[in-house]
C-alpha cells in the first residue's frame, strides 16, 4: 500500500501565526506521523502588534493544554470582557461590543427585544446595566466564572490581551519541547516542481530545506502564497479605507482596565491595550485624510504614559489573498491577508485557520474538493467580518471631517446592507451559515452606532408591559449583586497571575 501521508511542513516565518502553527501541529501530530520546521530571520523581525483577543482564544489554549495563569503571567497578560467604542457614533458618545450574554432570554427570544419594547416606552435603562461584561468594565472588575446555578456569574466570557513578541516566544517554547526544529536564516530563493508546488527554499547560507507542505507566515509580503505562486489579491479598501498605523508603547497609568479601547479618531481610530507592564496604542488612519505627521502628533497626544521609544509606521492595503489555499502552501496571518484590528479578529482569524487545517488535513495527492473547500469557507469568514468592520465605519452620525463624511456616504457590501436593513424594520438580525459574529454583537454594534429599529419581535407582545417592567428591575438588580460580588481586575490578576 502507498504511504501518501504529509511526511514533512515547512513553516515559513515566525511571529504570532508562525509560532501559533508551530505550536498547534507540534501537539497534535506525532513527530512519527510527520516533521515540522520552522524557518525565520532574526533580521526582518515581525509586525507584532496584535495584542487583543476575542474569547474563542480560549479554544486554541485548550487544544494546547495550557495553564491559563502561567500563560497570563509569562506574556504580561491581562483579562478583557469587552471592546469599548468612543466617538464612533458621535463625538461624545460610548459604548461597548462586550462578550457573552446580554440580560436573560425569555421565552425563546433574546432579551434585546423585550428591552428595545421597553426602551421606547422610557422603561428601561442603558443597555450596559443589564449586561454583566459592560458593569464589569465600567467598575474595573473581573473574575473567572464560578458554579453559581443561574447567576451571571456561572457563565463569564472573557479574553486575553498580551505582549505579542512575549506571546510568540511562549508558543515557540512549547513547539521545540514538543520536537519543532527551528531554523534560523532568511529565504533568498524559492523553487517550484513541474506542476507549479513549492519543493523547497533556499537560504542566503545556501541551504536547502524542502518539505511536502508549505505554510506561509512571511507576512505582507507572500513569500510564497504571492511571489512565488502568484496567487493574487482581492483589494478591500473601497469600504475599509484606512492603509496605515503608527504605533508605540507607553508606560502604564493606573490599574489596567478589563477591556480594549477603540476611539475614533479625525481619519481613523486609535486603539489603547492595557498589559501588566505598559499600553499598547496604534492610532488607524486614511493617509488619503491624513499625513503620517499629524496621525503620528495624534497617537502621542494621546497616551496615557511616557512612549517606550519611537513611534512606528505600517502601511497596508487591506483585503485578502484570492485563495489562502494554494497547491501545497497554506497562508496565515498577514500572508493571507489583512484587517485592521478594530473588533481584536486578527489572531482568531490563525486560529480559525488553523482549526480547518486540521479538519481539510491534506495527503500528497492534495486533494482540489477539499482545497476549494477550505477556501470556500475561510472566504465567507473574511468577508462577513469584514462587513462587520465596515459597520462601524459607516453606521455614524459624524460629518466633522472629510473621512467621516466619505465612509457615510460610500457603497457598502450587499450582506451588510441587508443586514441593517432588517435591523432597522424590527430588530432582528439573521446570523448567516455560523458566522463569526452572533446576533448579540450585530446588536450591539447596530444600536451603538446609531441604528434604532421602528420595532421588535413581534414575541414580545406575549408579555404584559407591567411584568416586563418587573422583569428588567429584577435581572438588573441580580447584575448589579454579581458585579458588586466580583474583585477589582488588578486584584484577581495579584492573586492568581500577576507577572513576575
Amino acid at each position: 500500500m502507498t504511504d501518501n501521508r504529509i511526511k514533512k511542513i515547512l513553516i515559513v516565518g515566525g511571529g504570532t501565526a508562525g509560532y501559533m502553527a508551530a505550536a498547534a501541529l507540534t501537539k497534535v501530530l506525532t513527530k512519527d506521523f510527520c516533521q515540522v520546521k520552522l524557518i525565520e530571520s532574526e533580521e526582518i523581525g515581525t509586525v507584532g502588534v496584535g495584542e487583543a483577543t476575542i474569547p474563542q482564544i480560549q479554544l486554541y489554549n485548550k487544544l494546547l493544554g495550557l495553564d491559563e495563569d502561567d500563560f497570563v503571567r509569562r506574556t504580561q497578560a491581562t483579562f478583557k470582557l469587552a471592546i469599548q467604542f468612543k466617538d464612533w457614533h458621535k463625538v461624545g458618545h460610548s459604548y461597548y461590543h462586550a462578550f457573552g450574554d446580554v440580560g436573560k432570554d425569555m421565552e425563546g427570544v433574546q432579551f434585546y427585544h423585550y428591552w428595545l419594547k421597553m426602551r421606547q416606552l422610557g422603561k428601561a435603562q442603558d443597555i450596559d446595566d443589564y449586561t454583566l461584561s459592560a458593569l464589569a468594565c465600567n467598575h474595573q472588575k473581573f473574575m473567572r466564572a464560578v458554579d453559581a446555578g443561574n447567576s451571571p456569574l456561572s457563565n463569564i466570557a472573557y479574553a486575553f490581551h498580551f505582549d505579542a513578541g512575549l506571546y510568540a516566544l511562549y508558543l515557540r517554547e512549547l513547539a521545540e519541547k514538543a520536537g519543532l526544529q527551528r531554523v534560523e536564516g532568511k529565504i533568498t530563493e524559492t523553487m517550484l516542481t513541474n506542476e507549479g508546488r513549492v519543493s523547497a527554499v533556499k537560504l542566503d547560507n545556501g541551504e536547502l530545506h524542502d518539505a511536502d507542505f508549505f505554510i506561509d507566515c512571511s507576512g505582507f509580503r507572500g513569500l510564497l502564497i504571492e511571489q512565488a505562486l502568484k496567487t493574487g489579491y482581492d483589494d478591500w479598501s473601497k469600504w475599509l479605507p484606512c492603509d496605515s498605523a503608527v504605533t508605540v508603547p507607553c508606560e502604564s497609568a493606573g490599574e489596567p482596565i478589563p477591556f480594549t479601547r477603540s476611539t475614533a479618531q479625525k481619519a481613523g481610530w486609535q486603539w489603547r491595550i492595557p498589559l501588566q507592564h505598559r499600553i499598547g496604542n496604534g492610532h488607524v488612519f486614511c493617509s488619503k485624510f491624513m499625513s503620517d505627521e499629524e496621525a503620528r502628533q495624534i497617537l502621542l497626544d494621546n497616551l496615557d504614559g511616557k512612549p517606550l521609544g519611537e513611534p512606528r509606521f505600517i502601511r497596508f492595503t487591506t483585503g485578502k489573498r484570492k485563495k489562502f489555499w494554494h497547491k501545497n502552501v497554506l497562508a496565515l496571518g498577514l500572508a493571507a491577508g489583512f484587517m485592521e484590528p478594530l473588533e481584536s479578529t486578527s489572531i482568531h482569524l490563525v486560529q480559525s485557520a488553523i482549526s480547518k487545517l486540521f479538519t481539510f488535513f491534506p495527503t500528497l495527492s492534495f486533494d482540489q474538493v477539499d482545497i476549494d473547500e477550505y477556501n470556500r469557507q475561510t472566504v465567507f469568514e473574511w468577508e462577513r467580518i469584514r462587513d462587520f468592520l465596515v459597520l462601524h465605519y459607516h453606521a455614524t452620525e459624524r460629518d466633522d471631517s472629510a473621512f467621516w463624511r466619505h465612509c457615510k456616504s460610500m457603497p457598502i457590501p450587499p450582506e451588510l446592507q441587508q443586514k441593517i436593513t432588517q435591523f432597522q424594520h424590527n430588530g432582528r438580525v439573521a446570523r448567516i451559515d455560523n458566522e463569526m459574529f452572533n446576533d448579540l454583537s450585530w446588536f450591539e454594534v447596530m444600536y451603538g452606532q446609531g441604528i434604532r429599529p421602528k420595532s421588535y419581535h413581534a414575541l414580545v407582545d406575549n408579555f404584559a408591559e407591567a411584568e416586563l417592567e418587573k422583569r428588567l428591575q429584577g435581572i438588573r438588580k441580580v447584575m448589579v449583586n454579581s458585579v458588586d460580588y466580583m474583585p477589582r481586575h488588578q486584584e484577581f490578576i495579584n492573586q492568581h497571575c500577576k507577572a513576575r
